[in-house]
């Protein structure tokens, strides 16, 4: 994929792309940024000053220096200064980035445009996170296109479409606290378009709340409604894996507004493999250091025996769940890889028993972070048990690994039940975790029929993911199509 000839060389396309200011969204944005670059296009790529510190320390002191024509650029997050590894609270970072990102960001855009003094072309689109859309603004002000990447899949992002009409109905805010567990998430929403299977307790965790002021059911109606005003949607998913959801969204006649044109161009990291890394390679995302023993250690497992444990960047658990979870995985006899990030433990550090160690020291291996992409294409992975996060759920697929679902909050519920009905490649654990269950589901996963059914069914959506992927293929094709019928356009004009 090359840009096209008939662009003029000397009007580069400027690409400015924004992620949300965590792990999970900077991932997919550096993704979609370097697939632009690959397409012809200058790329700068805006941090949040503390996640641009983190990188530094995970990645090294050279490591944002980028290419000439892929810069890094950062804003402020109006949140006071911290020195924590770890992922800022999300709904005080929704706040303070809707309040306080708007004129950095403004400024930033005013420099860049500054060509005799930054000597780069100036600006001509942005690519947003769909829970940064206060950059539509700035857009609106240059008359340039603005594409928003929801970096969830496409049956959360349809749930997160129907918010509005859950309040609107009285289903939520909740009426009372015991909603939670007296059986009224259950309740069915059989009214959405291409989505009649689902119930309250499959929606994004965000309408778990008895305030009607709570800040991210707000924050997402609010979000929503900006995303309206967007030249295009791109959706890290790929049509045949979300046929009927996608359909929905575009008949639906209960979505506020027709949406602006959706472009499926997932799984990002496949559409990549695609095309020439030159000078890319160098450039990452990891907020956390890599632990490069956990490939030498997969390197000495047999075929499909080891069972990978990875909760994410943001999901934090009880010390008793971790200690269920534990001895769950030492019960089963599997060989495993736990992830175990130092702030894993809710107000505690993540420490496992002695005895634990002790018990599982030859065939478990624990580490802090790892290329999780590496591990999961590695042959000796048979199953993941996962938060269902949806770069987790699509780097699942994408190396024909089975799971079992942890989900934790926002639309992993929503990952986890699509992922264990339509698409029969995961298991869901009880919220109120056991070892027994653990136990169970983890032997099941790697040695009973069940498991056997679903590394069948994730090796079919792997192939679709590959053919969707490769030229010709619908998400190949949908890059070319947003490029040209949509970023380009403030070029051609």
């Amino acid at each position: 994929m090359v840009v096209s000839t008939s662009m003029s060389e000397t009007k580069k396309p400027h690409a400015v792309c924004i992620p949300y200011p965590a792990q999970g969204h900077i991932n997919p944005m550096l993704k979609v940024a370097k697939l632009l670059y690959t397409k012809g296009f200058h790329i700068t790529f805006v941090n949040t000053e503390h996640n641009h510190n983190r990188l530094l320390k995970s990645r090294g002191l050279d490591s944002l220096n980028g290419l000439p024509d892929f810069r890094f650029e950062t804003i402020p997050d109006g949140l006071p200064p911290s020195n924590a590894n770890s992922t800022q609270d999300i709904p005080t970072l929704c706040d303070s980035t809707t309040k306080n990102c708007l004129v950095p960001f403004r400024k930033l855009i005013d420099e860049l445009n500054n060509t005799s003094a930054t000597n780069v072309p100036p600006v001509t689109c942005i690519v947003s996170d769909g829970a940064m859309s206060f950059t539509l603004d700035v857009a609106h002000e240059l008359s340039i296109p603005e594409i928003i990447f929801w970096t969830t899949s496409a049956c959360g992002f349809a749930c997160y479409l129907h918010y509005h009409l859950l309040v609107q109905r009285g289903l939520t805010p909740l009426k009372d606290e015991s909603d939670l567990t007296n059986g009224y998430l259950e309740t069915p929403v059989d009214w959405i378009t291409g989505m009649e299977h689902i119930r309250l307790r499959d929606f994004p965790t965000f309408i778990r709340t008895t305030d009607p002021k709570a800040i991210m059911l707000n924050f997402v109606i609010r979000e929503i409604e900006r995303t309206y005003k967007a030249s295009a949607l791109i959706l890290n998913t790929f049509d045949a894996f979300e046929q009927e959801v996608l359909n929905g969204m575009i008949t639906s006649e209960l979505t506020q507004l027709p949406l602006p044109p959706i472009y499926t161009v997932g799984p990002l990291q496949l559409l990549l493999n695609q095309v020439p890394q030159t000078g890319l390679e160098s450039i990452g995302s990891n907020l956390w250091k890599d632990e490069p023993k956990c490939l030498e250690w997969l390197n000495s497992k047999e075929p499909n025996s080891v069972v990978y444990v990875n909760f994410g960047s943001i999901t934090v658990m009880t010390p008793e769940q971790m200690i269920e979870f534990a001895w769950g995985l030492a019960n089963s006899k599997q060989p495993f890889m736990w992830i175990i990030r130092p702030d894993l433990v809710s107000g505690d550090s993540a420490t496992l028993p002695p005895e634990f160690v002790t018990e599982t020291q030859e065939r478990g291996l624990l580490a802090s972070w790892c290329p999780q992409e590496q591990v999961l294409n590695h042959t000796s992975i048979g199953g993941f048990l996962t938060h269902c996060g949806w770069n987790s759920t699509l780097e699942s697929v994408c190396g024909g690994v089975p799971m079992i679902c942890w989900p934790f909050f926002a639309e992993q519920q929503t990952n986890c039940r699509y992922a264990c009905t339509d698409w029969g490649i995961g298991m869901e654990i009880d919220n109120n975790v056991k070892r027994n269950e653990v136990e169970i589901l983890v032997r099941e996963l790697m040695e009973g029929d069940k498991g056997k059914e679903m590394k069948l069914k994730v090796m079919e959506w792997k192939m679709k993911a590959e053919e969707a992927t490769s030229p010709g293929g619908s998400s190949y094709v949908n890059l070319d199509n947003l490029v040209n019928q949509v970023l380009l356009t403030s070029l051609k004009e």
